[in-house]
């Protein structure tokens, strides 16, 4: 029998169990954000903790730093000669938001379709679902040492993930680190993630007058907060919708073969409603700024007075490209609305701290072998994508390990609605990624030895 052909008799050994275990993780509402559920996030450590033991790995415990939620940290050592990788999931999740939105309870999983559906079923207990069937069908086989990361705040950010790094840096050692929680290009379309953009939040004030007046007797020569606050976003953006601040980047992007009618598809554009900014579609989610208002405080429109708005305020989202500079650009973003002030309107911008961008090296021997697995096991040469949001975790373990190759990989598709409701995972394309997984392991560890 072929090595692709064993690989994938050994997976369907295991792949029924693993299924089962992730509709169990699934069931456990790991949210990090909710203080309420920090029983729920040990629990999830807890049981993420004996289904690696389970696998037969023999170093596994759960940990945390001063702050941090639990994380399971666990180990193999290398044979001889092979190198060391490090896969990476994380086991909190996101809230799940207004449940009836949800066609089926989020913390219920529900298979429908060729899809699972639940909280975390893809976003990314998958992720920690894939190490699982990849550990237990190689088995004694294992090629490579391993160091399996289990995290319990990336939904939160992972704010206390470079104290983590730190404090377990010589545990956490690998050649290659391979970061399961992206997506792919599309359903039977593997992608390699190659690219993130940054971000940072903002939000900005302002303010027009000491207090409210009544817009009957002052409206007209008197400004109000709210149209100050109008008119001063509208200069984000110039007339074609592409970003208007100077001083950020812009690059270009293989376009691939996104369409725009797959784009607003995707998206849930209205009918209409015209696609903004130039140049690739890519290059725009992927390369380049942007820039969206998420959130208004004003008296709400059925609570409205007749009076001049004195103070204003919105929070703004800042997405900038992968070679940009997240402080050259949290500075640009605070300038531009400062420079910008209509009618001598008071401005205050508070940033937040923001979050790097990334650019992965490809030319290594991890990518190469990564290339070469998943064509073989999903029989489709895989693409080489940017993700136009922002992961926090990646160029922090980026900084802490500079010599290690990081492959940012996945499980997800264009419709997993990670964060939303009805999130989900296709089945299919599970096993596709577990299996290009195995093939990967196998690849690291004949490059080592033949070199």
């Amino acid at each position: 029998m072929d090595p692709v052909a064993q690989a994938r008799a050994a997976l369907a050994e295991v792949l029924p169990d693993v299924r089962r275990e992730l509709e169990n993780l699934v069931r456990i509402p790991s949210v990090s954000a909710d203080p309420a559920a920090s029983g729920h996030v040990a629990l999830s450590a807890a049981t993420v903790a004996d289904l690696l033991r389970d696998s037969g790995l023999p170093e596994v415990e759960v940990v945390q730093v001063s702050g941090g939620r639990p994380t399971v940290l666990a180990g193999r050592p290398p044979p001889d000669g092979a190198p060391t990788v490090l896969l990476y999931a994380h086991h909190d999740v996101q809230p799940p938001g207004d449940l009836g939105a949800w066609d089926s309870p989020p913390f219920e999983p529900l298979e429908r379709a060729g899809r699972l559906y639940g909280r975390g079923a893809a976003d990314d207990k998958a992720g920690i679902a894939l190490h699982l069937a990849v550990i237990r069908a190689l088995g004694a086989d294992l090629p490579v040492g391993l160091v399996v990361l289990i995290e319990g705040e990336e939904e939160i950010g992972s704010p206390t993930l470079p104290a983590f790094l730190e404090t377990y840096r010589k545990r956490l050692a690998a050649d290659v680190i391979v970061l399961a929680d992206s997506v792919n290009w599309r359903i039977g379309t593997p992608a390699l993630t190659t690219s993130l953009r940054g971000g940072v939040s903002a939000v900005v004030e302002v303010s027009t007058l000491r207090h409210a007046v009544h817009n009957g007797l002052y409206g007209g020569p008197v400004p109000d907060a709210l149209t100050a606050l109008a008119r001063l976003l509208s200069t984000l953006h110039d007339e074609q919708g592409n970003v208007a601040v100077a001083g950020l980047s812009r690059g270009d992007c293989d376009p691939l073969d996104l369409t725009e009618d797959t784009l607003r598809a995707d998206a849930g554009v209205l009918d209409g409603v015209h696609l903004i900014g130039t140049g690739s579609l890519t290059a725009r989610l992927w390369s380049g700024p942007a820039i969206s208002v998420v959130g208004i405080d004003a008296p709400p429109v059925d609570d409205a007075a007749m009076t001049l708005v004195p103070r204003a305020r919105a929070k703004l989202a800042l997405r900038i490209g992968p070679d940009d500079d997240l402080r050259s650009a949290r500075t640009a973003l605070a300038d531009h609305l400062q420079s910008q002030a209509p009618w001598g309107a008071r401005v205050q911008v508070t940033t937040g701290a923001g979050v790097q961008p990334f650019r992965a090296a490809t030319s290594g021997p991890a990518y190469a072998a990564a290339r070469s697995a998943f064509a073989q096991a999903w029989e489709v040469e895989p693409v080489e994508i940017g993700v136009g949001g922002s992961i926090d975790f990646v160029p922090k373990f980026a900084q802490a390990f500079p010599d290690a190759e990081i492959l940012v990989t996945g499980v997800e598709d264009p419709d997993t609605r990670a964060h939303g409701a009805n999130e989900s995972l296709h089945l299919a394309d599970f096993e596709r990624a577990c299996l290009a997984e195995m093939l990967l392991l196998a690849r690291l560890a004949a490059h080592t030895r033949r070199g």
